[in-house]
Order: structure tokens, then C-alpha cells, then sequence
């Protein structure tokens, strides 16, 4: 059994994912030698190596060194070489679920769980209890603007993570506060069925520690019933949402559009008016993650006034309704979504904050196994846009088996102006042939689409320079 503290150098194989690259900085901060490999530069991998982590691009043996122990993540076969070559020199070779209960060993912990949301209310919860002087630790799966990082490690009792369902990671973790977001059927490569994640979750409650809390969002059905079901079985539930309810704790109400671009709402504990909330963030579906960080924030005896304070400076985190920037009249968004009900909720919110102007969303579709189990979810997803340009899939870590095309994508989709795009390149080329000042792209999915705003702001602005008003 590997031990920490009898741990000299760790060897991250996928270090440049949001989970990985947040762990190397955790460990980094508690004086660990740290590395990694990954197969591509991406913005995880720079940040990484300017903090003074070395991170090798593609896999080899020899990028092992002298580490003591190896730590893969889920995306990685086992087949991988510097697996491989790890097992053969006796390395403990470890996944990310075996290792996380050795890096939040003597922690409180606060997990936040869900189908979609969980990456910004884990964000919230880290600003919030950062401001309350409480000095966390966390993992988040994105970078936070206003953290500058997707990781810390505090003095503090408290570790704040993001806690991933896929292949049952979030089944490693004892929390002390759980918090569910909601559940839908998604990650159809690990679970065979909606069944089957309804009772991955279910098992996660019960992963609670004795005389800890779960926080559930009273609005998501399944979220509900899970929460109703760990009560019964005398475990202590605290519901938030936006729905009136005789066991709802707290709720949002006159939730509405800001100055700023963001969502104000009232919030009540128990139908009494604390005060108003502002983010800077927009849609009511960050009114109820703000609820959900609130809630966590009530549980640790913090003032509602300090919460919604701190709440107050929360920019968001990256590829989550993040503003790339704006060129000629402009403007160009990026957004993790890549499950239906994610796109919906973009472009709802897109549509609340630049109301009248023209949506162009351009979608990258994420793994063949996802697109097939959601087929009919993802066709009708991009009513709101005005135009839609459909990327090939991104494959991550499955292989293409020929079931359907991008052509088929783009001819299915329940739009009159969808369009399939050979490459990132023609998405940019023709981007720039179609906007107008006034337009807002929004890129969306959890590929690598953000190269195509990084690269039509830069001619949009070339442009700009060469002709001024």
C-alpha cells in the first residue's frame, strides 16, 4: 500500500486534464517532486510548466525517471507505455480513485456532485470559504477566474472537490457535505443505462461520513428522490431550488438579469428574505448553483452577508460561459457544454444577455458513444441559435465505428441553418466570412473548439487595426 509520506517523486501520465493538472498542483504546494506527460500542449499544460512543473509532450518510457510512484488518469489505456514500463520496474502504478483518499486523508471534505453545474458551484463554494478566512483546499475542474487556478492547498480543514461520477471516481471520496446538482443520463461508455448512474449517485450519498449533510437541488427529479431516499434512511438533507416546496431550505426568487451582464435574485432560507444575491455570471442556472454554495456556506455557520459577498466577486470559470473577447463588434464565447441539456442552457442564457443579436453557436461534438446515447436530445438542442456549424466529433478516447457521419449530424438537426465544417481552420474561415458587428459566436463543447475563437479574434482584430472606423 502506498504511502504518502513515503513518497519522494509522483510521475502524472495525463497531467494536462482539469483533474491531473489540479492534483500536480496540490502536490506540488505540499513539496512533492511533481511530472507528467501528456499527449498535447494545451493552456493546463503551459500554466503547469510556467509554475515550474515539468511536463513531457507524448509517452516513453524514459519520462519516468526517479519517480516513487505513477498516477494515471482515466483517459489513459492501460496499455499506455509509460504504464507498461511502470508495472515492469515494480512502480505502484495508480488510478485517480485510488489515489484520492491518500491526498484527502485527515480533510473535511466537501464534494460537489452532478450532472451538469458542479464545476461552478465547486468554484463558488472555493470563493466562498476563501473569504471567510477559512483557507481551503481544492480541486476544481476548471480554472476560476478570480482563484487564477483550478487548485489550492490550504491550512485549512476544509478540501472542496469537484467530484467526477465517470467510472465511479466520486465513489473514492467520504464527504463531510456532499452536494448533488442533478442527475442526467450521460457517460454512456460507463454506465450501461440511466438506472445504472441513478444508483451510482445513490451509492455516492452514501458515502457521506456519519453526521455529515447532503445538499440537493430540490428542482432536478432525480436529484430530489436520491436526497428523499438518504433521509429515509436518517441521513440529514438540506434542498435548495428555484420550485416552491414544503422541505425546500433555500430558494431564489425575483431571479432576473443585472446591469453587469449577470443574474441578481432574492434569496430566503426557509421563505424568510436573507438579501440579494449579484453574479456575474448569467441565467438562472447559476442562481441556483449560487443557492447550492449558500447552503454549504449556512452549514459552516458562515454569515449569509459574507457569502453573498464573496459570491459577488465569482468571474466564473474557464470554458464556462467564458468571454474569449470581442473584435469588431464581436463577440466570442466559449463553453464546456457538450450534453443537450448543457447546450440549451447556454444559449438561453446567451439569448438573456445579448438580446435582439444574432447567435452563432458552432458545436464540437464529444465521443461517438455520448452522440449516439443522446441522439435525439442533441438534435433538437440548437433552437435557439440562428446559425449552427457542426465540427467533427471529438473522438477523446474512443474510436470512430462508422454508426453515423458529421454529415448526418449537421442534415438531422432540427435547424434550418446547420451546417457540417470539415476543421477547425474552415470553422475559422468561415466565421470570419459571416459575422457581422453585433454577433455573438458561441463555441461549444469539451474538445479543443477554443482554438477557433482564439483564432478568429486574432484576424477579426487584424481587420479592426487595417481598417478603423
Amino acid at each position: 500500500m502506498v504511502k504518502l509520506a513515503e513518497v519522494r517523486q509522483i510521475h502524472i501520465v495525463g497531467i494536462g486534464g482539469a483533474g491531473m493538472s489540479a492534483i500536480a498542483r496540490v502536490l506540488k504546494a505540499r513539496g512533492f517532486a511533481v511530472q507528467g506527460s501528456d499527449r498535447s500542449a494545451g493552456r493546463l499544460v503551459a500554466d503547469l510548466r510556467a509554475e515550474g512543473i515539468p511536463v513531457t509532450l507524448g509517452h516513453a518510457a524514459e519520462n519516468l525517471g526517479a519517480a516513487d510512484v505513477v498516477l494515471a488518469s482515466s483517459a489513459i489505456s492501460a496499455e499506455n507505455v509509460e504504464l507498461q514500463a511502470a508495472r515492469a520496474r515494480g512502480i505502484p502504478v495508480l488510478q485517480r480513485p485510488d489515489f484520492l483518499p491518500l491526498l484527502l486523508e485527515g480533510y473535511d471534505v466537501i464534494a460537489v456532485a452532478g450532472a451538469h453545474g458542479k464545476t461552478t458551484v465547486t468554484g463558488m463554494i472555493a470563493t466562498v470559504l476563501l473569504a471567510a478566512g477559512l483557507d481551503p483546499s481544492y480541486i476544481i475542474g476548471g480554472v476560476v477566474g478570480n482563484l487564477g487556478s483550478n487548485a489550492r492547498s490550504g491550512s485549512g480543514p476544509h478540501f472542496v472537490i469537484e467530484a467526477d461520477e465517470y467510472r465511479n471516481t466520486f465513489l473514492a471520496l467520504e464527504p463531510t457535505i456532499a452536494v448533488v446538482t442533478n442527475v442526467e443520463f450521460d457517460h454512456p461508455d460507463s454506465f450501461a443505462s440511466p438506472r445504472f448512474l441513478r444508483l451510482a449517485f445513490g451509492e455516492f450519498t452514501q458515502r457521506i461520513r456519519p453526521g455529515g449533510t447532503l445538499i440537493a437541488c430540490h428542482d432536478d427529479p432525480v436529484a430530489h428522490a436520491i436526497a428523499a431516499a438518504y433521509h429515509a434512511s436518517q441521513g440529514r438533507v438540506t434542498l435548495y431550488g428555484l420550485a416552491e416546496g414544503a422541505d425546500v431550505a433555500w430558494r431564489a426568487v425575483n431571479v432576473r438579469a443585472n446591469a453587469a451582464g449577470g443574474v441578481d435574485f432574492t434569496a430566503l432560507e426557509h421563505e424568510r428574505p436573507l438579501g440579494d444575491v449579484h453574479l456575474q455570471i448569467p441565467g438562472a442556472h447559476n442562481a441556483l448553483n449560487a443557492l447550492a454554495a449558500l447552503a454549504v456556506a449556512a452549514q459552516l455557520g458562515m454569515p449569509f452577508e459574507t457569502a453573498a459577498a464573496a459570491l459577488a466577486t465569482f468571474s466564473g470559470t474557464a470554458r464556462r460561459f467564458e468571454m474569449l473577447g470581442a473584435a469588431g463588434g464581436v463577440t466570442v464565447i466559449d463553453d464546456y457544454a457538450h450534453h443537450p441539456t448543457q447546450i440549451r442552457v447556454v444559449l438561453a442564457a446567451a439569448r438573456e444577455r445579448y438580446p435582439g443579436q444574432r447567435l452563432l453557436a458552432v458545436w464540437q461534438p464529444h465521443t461517438f458513444s455520448r452522440i449516439k446515447a443522446l441522439w435525439d436530445d442533441f438534435m433538437t438542442a440548437f433552437a435557439q441559435a440562428d446559425r449552427v456549424l457542426v465540427l467533427p466529433v471529438y473522438a477523446a478516447r474512443e474510436v470512430d465505428d462508422g454508426s453515423f457521419t458529421q454529415d448526418d449530424l449537421a442534415a438531422q438537426l432540427a435547424h434550418p441553418a446547420a451546417q457540417a465544417v470539415v476543421s477547425l481552420d474552415e470553422a475559422v474561415r468561415l466565421l470570419e466570412a459571416l459575422v457581422a458587428p453585433g454577433d455573438v459566436v458561441l463555441l461549444m463543447g469539451a474538445g479543443d473548439e477554443y482554438v477557433i475563437g482564439e483564432r478568429l479574434l486574432a484576424r477579426l482584430r487584424k481587420e479592426t487595426v487595417a481598417c478603423p472606423d
